[in-house]
């Protein structure tokens, strides 16, 4: 997009603001009994209502004009057709290949990609049967109980998050555990419960040489070859999911053990590929497959549906109205769902990896508000803790509300409470408490005019505070795919506007180009006289204490 300031589009948003921003939600929905029925869209069992926002109808017509001045239509079809709108890298962006559940070929480079995704899925659907069945067994000829996922960031976030949202499902004789951490006490404490000879390890790791990935792995080999005293027990009792055959291969996984991703698969993307495997183990490969049929679904009516209806552009352009012209600088994701309680942590870095971005695809400096911080966590504990400031604050957050409405167990007086909160939240957050109000709850209540002229300025709310709420029947496997997948698409649409490339992330480099020096300086005691002096001291104190630690042992 280059500068936005020069958009037209964005100007005529901006003047916009200034018509918008003095309206009370309150006032609109007073002046409009159907608001509700004009400001939400439903798909199959999902409900979405933008109507607790703070837009009109030509709020809508302005940002949907922003996104055709950003070319939005032809990017999605780039994005689905194969071509490689990852510029930095000259990758393709292919996730929804990986649920394509139709019989359309998708070419990258003049390959078919698709005929490698059905090998890859069935080559999952056979292991995960035979683990789940027991046929499958170890080097002792014990079936398997233990499932341990060795991966970090999407290879981590995205398998244990769905794991979470998906329990109900689950194989209770099978325990499963996720290992991502470079501190080594969570390996450690990990090891210490497991039975190696009822243990699977599945390393994810695209490259195969991800640091943090490959020391966990390494430590877990390790483990294994001395618990079960066969240096060969690591043919039977690892699996992994790389690009890189050869160096999986060198670490002892067997060919038939191995599962293919593919450059074009973004690591925070991955869920739907191998990736999943372990999810696919615990849930069984029809349920993973019926994830996989709702994400689908849900691309379909991204890629067809008309804006105004589209679900995925309609919050992706909200988000757009908020950061940019109300200078929002965050974004809440609030499940009513216990099942969705790591939903957060995993849109956070699938928003802040995609589109926490400077620079525009063509290298230009953004002047312009780009990623918001996303965060979040389940509502009934956020009541307790951060709403206040959601309340009564003065930052702007706008927040999307989740709740399934059916349970997945039989404490239906739970669910009563839950639904009710869920409701009493965006409510109140719209709606607010006048003065007025306030001084007749109060009055009400017996309390004297001295004291209720201190308390009303402490307890009355100004309301006129955004929020999205999703609904749906319950949470299966299908409808968690259209939930994922609509995130996923709001996200590129908010990178599309803003002009970025949302599935790149070379803002990890640096970072890790300075690990592996300090990584070497931290082996030996010499001093060192690189570095700006505050890592230089650190370093140096940490060597010192290293030593006093060594010596003493």
């Amino acid at each position: 997009m280059g500068k936005n300031s020069c958009n037209a589009g964005w100007k005529a948003l901006k003047n916009h603001y200034r018509q918008i921003e003095p309206l009370h939600m309150r006032d609109l929905f007073n002046d409009n009994p159907c608001r509700f029925d004009d400001f939400s869209i439903r798909f199959e069992g999902l409900l979405f209502d933008f109507s607790k926002n703070r837009i009109l109808d030509q709020t809508l017509q302005l940002l949907i004009e922003l996104a055709r001045e950003a070319q939005l239509g032809e990017q999605i079809e780039a994005m689905f057709s194969g071509q490689k709108i990852n510029t930095t890298e000259n990758r393709a962006v292919l996730h929804t290949a990986l649920r394509n559940r139709s019989n359309q070929s998708i070419f990258v480079d003049g390959h078919d990609v698709m005929p490698g995704v059905k090998r890859v899925r069935n080559q999952m659907r056979r292991f995960s049967e035979v683990v789940r069945s027991g046929s499958l067994k170890g080097s002792s000829g014990k079936s398997f109980k233990h499932i341990v996922n060795i991966g970090i960031g999407g290879s981590d976030l995205g398998p244990r998050m769905a794991l979470a949202a998906l329990e109900p499902f689950a194989d209770p004789d099978l325990t499963h555990w996720f290992v991502s951490s470079l501190d080594g006490t969570q390996i450690h404490h990990t090891l210490n419960k497991l039975d190696p000879q009822t243990t699977l390890f599945i390393v994810v790791s695209k490259s195969f040489t991800t640091s943090e990935t490959m020391i966990n792995a390494r430590t877990a080999k390790q483990w294994l070859e001395q618990q079960l005293g066969d240096p060969q027990a690591v043919a039977k009792h690892f699996v992994a999911v790389s690009a890189n055959r050869a160096a999986a291969e060198g670490f002892g996984i067997v060919p038939d053990n191995l599962f293919e991703l593919w450059d074009w698969v973004g690591g925070r993307y991955s869920l739907w590929s191998a990736v999943g495997l372990s999810l696919a183990i615990a849930i069984g490969m029809d349920r993973f497959e019926q994830m996989l049929d709702g994400a689908y679904a849900m691309d379909c009516h991204f890629r067809t549906t008309a804006w105004r209806e589209n679900i995925p552009v309609i919050m992706a352009l909200i988000g757009i109205w908020y950061a940019n012209f109300f200078n929002a600088e965050s974004y809440a994701i609030i499940p009513y769902d216990h099942n969705l309680r790591l939903l957060p942590s995993y849109l956070q870095q699938v928003d802040m990896e995609s589109n926490g971005k400077g620079v525009t695809k063509l290298g230009e400096p953004v002047d312009y508000s780009t990623g918001p911080i996303i965060w979040g966590q389940v509502g009934s504990h956020g009541q307790h803790a951060f709403f206040q400031l959601l309340h009564q604050g003065t930052h702007i957050v706008p927040r999307d509300f989740l709740c399934g409405v059916q349970s997945p167990h039989d404490h239906q007086e739970h669910r009563r409470l839950l639904l009710a909160n869920f409701l009493a939240q965006g409510e109140a957050l719209m709606r607010g408490k006048t003065a007025e109000e306030v001084r007749q709850e109060l009055q009400a209540g017996g309390m004297d005019a001295e004291e209720i002229k201190r308390r009303i300025s402490h307890q009355q709310f100004t309301g006129n505070r955004p929020s999205n709420s999703i609904i749906y029947h319950s949470l299966t496997p299908r409808v968690f795919g259209q939930l994922l997948a609509m995130y996923e698409h709001r996200i590129f649409v908010q990178g599309v506007i803003w002009g970025l490339n949302s599935f790149d992330q070379w803002g990890v480099e640096l970072g890790k180009q300075l690990a592996g020096v300090l990584a070497r300086e931290l082996t030996d005691d010499r001093m060192v006289d690189s570095h700006d002096s505050s890592t230089r001291g650190l370093e140096m104190q940490i060597k010192q204490w290293r030593q006093e630690h060594l010596t003493a042992s």
